[in-house]
């Protein structure tokens, strides 16, 4: 188990570091001009060089990357030479925008795509497995039948079409839900965790629609299977329970489940970028698209990085947890 943690660590390094070094190469051939963005739109030659210079960006490409490497092993200095100041570690720079710090631009957002990423997850979750496994024990029956029809029309159904209907319907027309506040980002907050509550319960529906849908056709599928195995078939004949039979196909048939939730919860904390754009919630998503259509590379490059990171240490987390629900399954 030890050995398996450290090979999956230094894998985690290395696809980090070809994440960033991809990242940081794509910004400096794209077309957009950092410095020229900074500068502001009265702006001369003059003015987008010197921007240039206090970027770092007339260095060349390798000296730029690896200064900015730098900042994940200590503090480092940045701005224009004669004006530099001293960015604490974790330094990820400062904002080609704002000048912000991006450190605290991560904080600042992370906490409104938690809040996103944990309240759909649990709800699709225990609507998904729970209607697949339903459908499963109902095979052939009208209830199995309803449940993989309203699953057909949910996965049909992309983000950006249930989040606006949700706004229309609970918002604008029925005025049952606030519009979503930006100022709410924990239930831990001032206004308390009621206000949370309403405050993301339609972007957990939006997203809920949609993988909920494809949780109940995975689960059904995958229990109906299990269901006709050998050894389930020996279960019923030694006369045990259905509420036994039921728990061990379970066991046995979540395995790709646990595949499926590990990765979407990675790619979930990495930015809900649709469903942030779509209710004005200011999370990693949303700031992610920001910074990346003005072409501010530090924001960019960390929010990526985060990304790649939640994704990675999902798959291992997985690895993990099938050693624990299926006995046949071994980490070495």
């Amino acid at each position: 188990m030890f050995g398996f943690i450290i090979r999956r660590m230094t894998a985690l390094v290395i696809l980090l570091l070809v994440v960033s070094f991809v990242t940081f190469a794509l910004f400096q051939i794209g077309p957009a001009d950092p410095a020229a963005a900074a500068c502001g739109q009265e702006c001369t030659p003059e003015r987008i060089d010197q921007a240039r210079v206090a970027l770092g960006m007339d260095k060349p490409f390798l000296v730029q990357y690896f200064t900015y490497l730098s900042g994940f092993f200590g503090e480092r200095l940045i701005g224009a030479p004669g004006a530099e100041q001293v960015c604490a570690w974790p330094c990820l720079g400062k904002s080609f925008q704002t000048n912000e710090n991006v450190t605290d631009v991560i904080v600042r957002a992370l906490p409104y795509t938690i809040s996103i990423a944990v309240g759909a997850v649990l709800l699709w979750t225990v609507i998904g497995v729970g209607l697949g496994l339903l459908a499963a024990l109902r095979k052939g029956r009208a209830t199995d039948k309803i449940i993989v029809g309203a699953a057909s029309v949910g996965v049909s159904l992309p983000v950006p079409v249930t989040g606006l209907l949700l706004l229309l319907v609970f918002v604008s027309a029925l005025h049952w839900l606030p519009f979503t506040s930006n100022q709410i980002s924990s239930p831990f907050g001032p206004a308390g965790p009621g206000a949370w509550f309403t405050n993301y319960l339609l972007p957990w529906v939006a997203l809920a629609i949609l993988f909920s849908a494809q949780y109940i056709r995975i689960t059904r599928n995958n229990m109906i299977e299990t269901f006709g195995e050998d050894y389930m078939r020996t279960a019923r004949a030694k006369g045990l329970s259905p509420g036994r039979i039921t728990t061990h196909g379970v066991r046995a048939g979540i395995t790709p489940i646990i595949t499926m939730l590990g990765l979407d919860i990675g790619a979930l904390l990495g930015g809900a970028v649709l469903t942030e754009q779509i209710f004005s919630v200011p999370g990693l998503g949303f700031t992610a698209v920001r910074a990346a259509t003005s072409g501010d590379l530090p924001v960019t490059m960390a929010i990526t990085m985060l990304a790649a990171f939640f994704i990675i240490t999902a798959n291992v987390i997985v690895d993990l947890v099938y050693a624990s629900v299926d006995p046949r399954v071994r980490v070495n």
